[in-house]
């Protein structure tokens, strides 16, 4: 048996999880600042303008819970809250294409906005205004024996560089088009024929996913404990491939000498494949470090990735302040 380091585990065996034997669990534990001081430590492994991949270390998971309800459904974002239809002519229903404007990610950054309420007017604080008009006709210039949609008729799919922003009082001096609409500018919305026709109006306000999905600022937020593979012996040749497609591509790798070794456990899908053949069922303990999380974030576009998460932290600091005060009005 391998000797493993004061890591809180959780092993994978065959029929079972189970703890490892000097772990009692976390929520046991006696909170101590210093001491989860010294173990957090956050890592970014990979980060770009959309996704960003990191690691929470030394933390619990109520916490890592915690960050990630947050980051979906109460950071803020911009969204369709209202759409005003002049014309439908289109076969999408106008309840159906309200809700297919609604869920388009805008570019606007809440954070330079307000919350709008029920019974107020719409602000140049509060409030975007977009425009769609769209009718599609025949093209004028066919050509012969084609058809495709794309030569027949003009305006045949209708797509979100179509809405059109208009500016409330001195929005157009603070912001640029680019900064506040469509993230993308090719999500298809309407596909039209002739006689077709879309005019209609859409109201952009701030809100938080716990109210309405549309509001999120990711398309997902997931994290999962950090894989761990050990070998317990030496596994060569037909066995060394064998153990090698039990797990994950890239967990396990084989060397010049045949012999198999753990190249990478970070992506392993713990699926405890290896466990279905006696002779490799032994060579191989699997586990999970219970205090390193691995947190994917995927935003929709609209804030970064790191911008959400900064943001989950501070309205978690918010709420752990409100409740503080709450409390000392009792002492």
């Amino acid at each position: 048996m391998p000797k493993f380091d004061e890591k809180p585990r959780v092993f994978l065996e065959e029929f079972r999880v189970k703890n490892a034997p000097e772990d009692y669990g976390l929520d046991d534990e006696t909170w101590d600042f210093k001491k989860f001081v010294k173990k957090f430590k956050i890592v970014v492994v990979r980060m770009d303008n959309f996704e960003m991949e990191f690691d929470l270390i030394g933390i619990q998971p109520a916490f890592a819970n915690a960050f990630r309800r947050l980051m979906l459904s109460e950071v803020p974002s911009m969204a369709i809250e209202k759409v005003m239809i002049k014309n439908n002519t289109s076969i999408i229903q106008d309840e159906v294409l309200a809700h297919r404007l609604g869920l388009i990610p805008l570019k606007a950054d809440p954070r330079l906005f307000e919350y709008k309420s029920e019974d107020t007017e719409g602000t140049e604080f509060n409030t975007l205004e977009f425009s769609l008009k769209v009718k599609c006709t025949n093209s004028k210039s066919q050509p012969k024996d084609s058809y495709r949609a794309e030569d027949l008729y003009e305006n045949h799919s209708i797509y979100s560089s179509h809405m059109k922003w208009h500016p409330i009082g001195n929005q157009a001096t603070v912001y640029k088009e680019a900064d506040v609409g469509p993230v993308h500018k090719d999500i298809l919305i309407s596909k039209m024929r002739p006689g077709h026709e879309i005019d209609l109006q859409m109201i952009a306000v701030k809100g938080i996913g716990k109210d309405h999905a549309k509001f999120s600022p990711v398309a997902t937020a997931t994290y999962r404990l950090l894989p761990e593979v050990t070998l317990t012996r030496e596994v060569c040749d037909s066995e060394a491939t064998l153990l090698q497609s039990c797990f994950s591509p890239g967990v396990i790798g084989i060397d010049s000498k045949n012999r198999a070794y753990v190249k990478d456990a970070r992506y392993d899908a713990c699926s405890r494949n290896v466990y279905r053949y006696d002779t490799i069922k032994d060579s191989a303990i699997l586990s999970r470090v219970r205090d390193h999380f691995i947190f994917n974030v995927e935003s929709v576009g609209a804030i970064p990735p790191q911008i959400i998460f900064v943001e989950a932290v501070k309205i978690l600091r918010d709420k752990c302040r409100s409740f503080l005060d709450e409390l000392n009005k009792f002492s």
